[in-house]
């Protein structure tokens, strides 16, 4: 009986850590860039391969990449992040009052109607095929929530993580279901990723990382 149990005990094991085994680990230091905005100050960002660190001092800015198209019909993710230091709890729907201390955008669009290799983020978040799901660590709302965007509108959905404060957590998320949730229909294509810290609006700090991600289809 024992040995029984500790063979489906090392089954279910087994399971559970093959279940990304096509995933790839993404790397922060190579094909990535920052898109600021013109009327605001940018935030710190602070690559190396498995770490992405993150300054924000009253300031907003985005560090983002498009991704291979090895990896467009993914459908899960998988990170770690930590927060040291917060932003206050915010309304995330508010345009103007809307400061998070994390933001993870993947960005999904039809084949068809990919931009060019070149094109910047914002073409791709423009882009009325686009749709996001922007997961957030920040916010007074409940985890789980799924809210619109004040900027987005139809085009994205935030999903609460994490409300604001401090701390450390480990998240994976399943693009299928979240796509569904948010907008009701099949994703399309994994496009592009970008993350952001936010802290203009109540011009406080934010001091976090985001490391050992991975972007793959799950078993």
């Amino acid at each position: 009986m024992i040995k029984t149990l500790r063979r489906l005990l090392s089954l279910v094991i087994l399971l559970c850590t093959s279940a990304y085994v096509s995933a790839d680990q993404v790397d922060f230091s190579k094909g990535w860039s920052e898109q600021r905005f013109s009327l605001f100050s940018s935030n710190k960002f602070e690559p190396s391969e498995e770490t992405l660190h993150i300054h924000s001092d009253g300031t907003v800015s985005m560090f983002w990449r498009r991704l291979p198209s090895a990896l467009s019909d993914s459908d899960h993710a998988q990170w770690d992040w930590e927060v040291t230091s917060s932003v206050p709890p915010t309304d995330l729907t508010l345009k103007g009052g809307d400061d998070r201390n994390l933001s993870i955008y993947f960005v999904f669009m039809p084949e068809a109607s990919l931009p060019k290799a070149d094109a910047k983020l914002t073409e791709l978040l423009g882009n009325n095929h686009a749709r996001v799901l922007m997961y957030v660590w920040g916010g007074k709302h409940m985890r789980g929530e799924i809210l619109p965007t004040p900027y987005l509108n139809e085009l994205g959905r935030t999903l609460i993580l994490q409300p604001a404060g401090t701390g450390q957590a480990r998240q994976r998320v399943n693009f299928k279901t979240d796509f569904h949730r948010a907008f009701g229909t099949e994703p399309t294509r994994l496009t592009g990723i970008a993350i952001s810290a936010d802290s203009d609006d109540t011009d406080t700090k934010i001091k976090a990382r985001v490391f050992n991600m991975r972007i793959g289809k799950a078993r």
